[in-house]
């Protein structure tokens, strides 16, 4: 039987904000299975429970949800139709004096702020955006860094009950164009440029550009500018809170676009509140003063998350740069431990970066503070869980969280109560009914299918932006089961309850018609020393799928005949015969998203000689060009 790799103190059964709630509302700790039973079943007791639990600020009302007519039951519940909230109020909550938000860039930590001092800058950026005639119902985009300008910017925004629409500055004019241009914001705030591995790049070309293209010019604001402190600055400024409908429109979140044109995802205020409190408070443990760093671009989902541990009043480190600038593999070691980072949010990227430069963090820092690391973006391997306890601190839980900007959360993710296995996400989140379901609709235990969630919740979007986005917003989730949400993701759930993650489902391979996830390809290459990086893809032969990888090599080695014989050996023995590729290549690099996720559907239509849509949301599509060269 697999031992887990990590166990809860018994403690934690009393003491953790998880356990708490459960007492409080009935249930033993120990017994996980009957709360989230409770959660996805009394839903609307459930989410008052967390209402009350966490102390949101504001009016919940005496209505928790409200189904839509027979025989719907999912698409186009509601919920808190009677509350009333403020999201910035909810996030700017506590004591003035505490810390709330330290930023750092390549050289360090470059700023701290009280939460008084963070008020401060957010109700000047408040004043002037209501002065420009900003309320509810607009839309404020931002291409902006990860940093202090960002925040002060999306939490005055939305303090008005105007949406925000953030884009990173590093997506190309195209990029920028296809998101900025479909939302056409009253007011775009802008940065001039962005630091990335010790390189300053410009991007007022590109700004000019996306404007030049909006139908209708907005007032543009440039952060460290003349305009920044003309509309922004003003310390005689007050901040003020007026509640809002808890379905008020708070995000416009882009999907990567690597199928299209990108979707524009407008969640609510209430939706998105409610979720992240969840998920913060009770499966990350988050307590007040706890300090929760994760790197990310603003573009990115992971962006709003973290910052909404400012809601369970607990301080955010901001990061903007590279993650390891010149190579540094301890750069973001270095802040953690200099800002006593309590829960440290990454990817399997980054884990395998400092990994193969044989960076141990345990072996520079104590890290006395840290409870808890967290990674999201991609599945992650046996061998990464291990080397997390090995490398990094023993005696902590490693959260691996699934989600998406679709729901602006997570379905599965971590939990203080539960042991932690290798390759294995530790739990399915309290409020979310979720299944692995064939394709005869059919939920199954210990097997690979779809992932497919039951029941309504609060954090599912209010409606895709644009003509037709309720339709739209229907046929991207619903329209392959009527009326269950299928996410895309190809799952298993275990007998033991965790959840493991083989890829989307999208990239799924079909060799002899049998679904093989990609990832359970990446988890046999990861492991060789000579294979810095790959990418797997179903390619048609003949009219039969066959499965294709392309390598990146580490340095000084060749795809040798031999070195090919002991890859195909490897994914044969470890997976199974139908792992091994029919076409196996080297590149020089893998095609990602800007937001550091590979797109195995781009390189499948490349090596296919199909057009690529949307390249601009990914980070280097020259790579596209290498591999259909290779297959053409």
């Amino acid at each position: 039987m697999t031992e887990p790799l990590w166990r809860p103190h018994e403690s934690a059964f009393t003491e953790s904000n998880l356990a708490r709630f459960a007492l409080a509302n009935g249930f033993d700790p120990h017994d996980y299975a009957a709360l989230h039973e409770w959660s996805i079943t009394e839903r609307g007791d459930f989410w008052s429970a967390l209402w009350d639990f966490a102390g949101v600020i504001g009016e919940r009302g005496t209505v928790a949800e409200v189904l839509p007519p027979a025989p719907a039951h999912m698409f186009g519940t509601r919920y808190f139709p009677e509350a009333r909230l403020n999201f910035t109020e909810n996030l700017l909550r506590g004591d003035d004096d505490r810390r709330a938000v330290v930023v750092a860039d390549e050289s360090g930590v470059a700023l701290t702020l009280t939460l008084g001092e963070l008020k401060q800058r957010v109700a000047g950026a408040q004043q002037g955006l209501r002065r420009l005639g900003i309320g509810l119902g607009d839309i404020v985009a931002g291409i902006l860094p990860n940093g202090i300008d960002n925040l002060v910017a999306y939490l005055a925004t939305v303090s008005l009950g105007a949406a925000w629409a953030g884009c990173s500055p590093d997506f190309g004019a195209a990029g920028l164009r296809d998101r900025i241009g479909q939302v056409s914001p009253s007011v775009l705030i802008v940065a001039d440029g962005y630091d990335y591995n010790g390189t300053t790049f410009d991007i007022t070309g590109r700004v000019a550009d996306v404007v030049a293209a909006l139908p209708k010019t907005p007032t543009v604001i440039v952060a460290g500018a003349a305009s920044w402190d003309e509309h922004f600055v003003d310390e005689s400024a007050v901040l003020e809170y007026e509640r809002f409908p808890f379905a008020t429109p708070l995000l416009v979140m882009f999907t990567s676009g690597t199928t299209g044109l990108p979707k524009c995802i407008v969640h609510t205020a209430g939706g998105v509140l409610l979720q992240h409190l969840k998920e913060h408070v009770l499966h990350g443990d988050v307590r007040p003063g706890d300090v929760h760093s994760w790197y990310t671009s603003t573009a990115w989902m992971m962006y709003g998350w973290v910052v909404s541990v400012l809601a369970a009043e607990a301080t955010v480190l901001l990061i903007d740069g590279s993650p390891s600038p010149g190579g540094d593999s301890e750069h973001l070691w270095r802040m953690a431990e200099e800002a006593g980072v309590t829960h440290f949010g990454t990817s399997p990227r980054y884990l395998a970066s400092i990994a193969d430069a044989g960076y141990r963090p345990r072996d520079h820092f104590a890290l006395e503070s840290l409870r808890s690391v967290l990674s999201a973006g991609a599945p992650v391997s046996v061998e990464q869980y291990h080397w997390v306890y090995d490398a990094i601190k023993p005696d902590m839980v490693f959260a691996s969280i699934s989600g998406g900007t679709d729901i602006h959360g997570c379905f599965m993710l971590g939990s203080p109560v539960h042991p932690v296995y290798a390759g294995e996400i530790t739990c399915i989140a309290l409020g979310h009914a979720v299944t692995a379901m064939t394709e005869a609709n059919v939920p199954v235990i210990g097997e690979k299918a779809d992932l497919v969630i039951t029941e309504p919740f609060p954090s599912m979007p209010l409606t895709f932006l644009g003509d037709d986005g309720e339709a739209r917003y229907r046929t991207a989730y619903f329209a392959v089961r009527d009326d269950l949400w299928t996410h895309g993701d190809l799952v298993e759930v275990t007998e033991r309850g965790t959840v493991i993650v083989y890829g989307r489902s999208d990239a799924t391979l079909n060799p002899s018609g049998v679904r093989i996830g990609t990832a359970e390809l990446y988890r046999v290459l990861d492991q060789r020393p000579e294979i810095a990086d790959s990418i797997a893809f179903g390619y048609v032969d003949d009219g039969n799928e066959e499965v294709a990888v392309c390598v990146v090599l580490a340095d000084g080695v060749d795809l040798t005949d031999e070195l090919a014989r002991d890859l195909r050996r490897d994914l044969r023995d470890t997976a199974s015969p139908r792992h091994v590729p029919k076409y196996l290549k080297a590149v020089s690099q893998i095609p990602y998203t800007t937001n550091g996720k590979k797109v195995e559907t781009a390189a499948k239509a490349a090596a296919a000689g199909t057009a690529v849509p949307n390249v601009g949301s990914l980070s280097n599509p020259e790579a596209l060009d290498e591999i259909a060269a290779l297959f053409a």
